[in-house]
């Protein structure tokens, strides 16, 4: 007789303008003994969070925030998105220059961002802005080392 088992994983974030999003996934599986439930169950559980925290990163559609067609935010001239820090502009200055002068790639940033505070750089209030930058000027940092490519990228992904 086969065992049924069923596991599922959600999570739901709020979002800027009195929003949030939320995404789930749910697993079924069948086991032929008993004794598979507790290694199935914590395979499936990482498993299924590693997929929504991965999805859950791309927002879609924000009520008031501006988008283009395909929707993105739309650019306020100078390749960054229109939303506003809620970093001090100080913060701001030292997350991009720490970004440039090392290299580091501005999607592994704000995935370091996410990981740590479950928030886009962009999103990071003045005590989280300041431990983003104490993991990226710490040495052997695993930003500093994972996140190395030739060209930054722009701050776009992730939640605003």
């Amino acid at each position: 007789m086969a065992l049924v088992l069923e596991a599922n994983y959600s999570k739901k974030l709020g979002l800027p303008g009195y929003s949030s999003h939320q995404y789930s996934v749910t697993v079924r599986t069948e086991l032929s003994d008993v004794n598979q439930v507790e290694a199935e169950s914590k395979r499936l559980y990482a498993l299924l969070q590693s997929c929504v925290d991965r999805e859950i990163q791309s927002t879609g559609f924000l009520p008031g925030h501006p988008q283009n067609g395909n929707g993105h935010h739309h650019s306020n001239g100078n390749g960054n998105c229109a939303e506003e820090w809620k970093c001090s502009p100080k913060q701001k200055g030292l997350i991009l220059q720490l970004v440039d002068d090392k290299k580091l790639s501005k999607t592994e940033v704000e995935q370091l961002a996410m990981k740590l505070f479950g928030l886009g750089v962009r999103s990071l209030n003045k005590l989280q802005a300041s431990g983003l930058i104490g993991e990226l000027t710490s040495d052997g940092s695993r930003s500093a080392s994972s996140a190395r490519q030739t060209q930054p990228r722009s701050f776009t992904g992730g939640r605003r």
